[in-house]
């Protein structure tokens, strides 16, 4: 039988070894899809356990991303035995870096973070214009709309993304976080986004808050 607090530490820990040992033991005992499914949510608290130590300065942006990787392999391993419920996802983000801008570090923790918590991530990549968030929040119908930018010229980029979203008539159908250096409650509020966090961890239970 699985012990689910310890699978949750060994991800908390970033016991890589531990975590796909000991879910590939679980697989082989052929478990139920909701025996599966709380394997999931176990490896998601141990992400959580992952974003408090780095907000307490205990992890760095490297354990981020190795937690990020850690997790894509956890589920991997449980892929078999996940149904189709595995798609009952929370809720859609629609994530890119804007214009003129081609930082993704940042971007990338948040989407490994953010599809760790359940959600279903469209990454649009780097250097997106305006258009691209709104053609790809009329086709998906997203929850969230995640917005990236490490340059101070993108602060700008990130208003006109917003402003074309209001054009396109959409702008009130999405909660729109933006993250990197520059933001501030200021520049948050000028571009008219609905939150700003320069931690993914933050960002993520921001997200969890808006769609719970």
């Amino acid at each position: 039988m699985l012990d689910l607090k310890a699978l949750t530490e060994a991800v908390g820990e970033l016991d890589e070894e531990k975590v796909v040992s000991e879910l590939t033991a679980f697989v082989a005992s052929n478990p139920t899809e909701q025996d599966a499914q709380k394997a999931v949510a176990a490896c998601q608290a141990g992400m959580a356990v992952v974003g408090d130590l780095f907000e307490q300065g205990e992890y760095f942006v490297g354990d981020l991303i190795f937690a990020g990787e850690l997790l894509t392999n956890a589920i991997d391993v449980l892929k078999p035995v996940l149904g189709s419920e595995t798609a009952a996802s929370v809720g859609a983000i629609v994530l890119g870096t804007v214009s003129g801008d081609l930082h993704d570090i940042g971007k990338n923790i948040y989407k490994s973070m953010m599809e760790a918590a359940g959600f279903v991530v469209y990454d649009l990549g780097i250097d997106q214009p305006a258009s691209a968030f709104v053609d790809k929040v009329k086709e998906v119908k997203p929850a969230v709309v995640g917005m990236s930018g490490v340059l101070t010229l993108a602060l700008e980029a990130m208003k006109e993304t917003v402003d074309a979203l209001q054009e396109a008539g959409v702008r009130d159908t999405v909660k729109i976080i933006i993250g990197g250096n520059p933001v501030t409650k200021e520049a948050c509020e000028q571009i008219g986004a609905d939150a700003f966090t320069t931690n993914a961890a933050e960002g993520v239970k921001i997200a969890q808050g808006w769609v719970a």
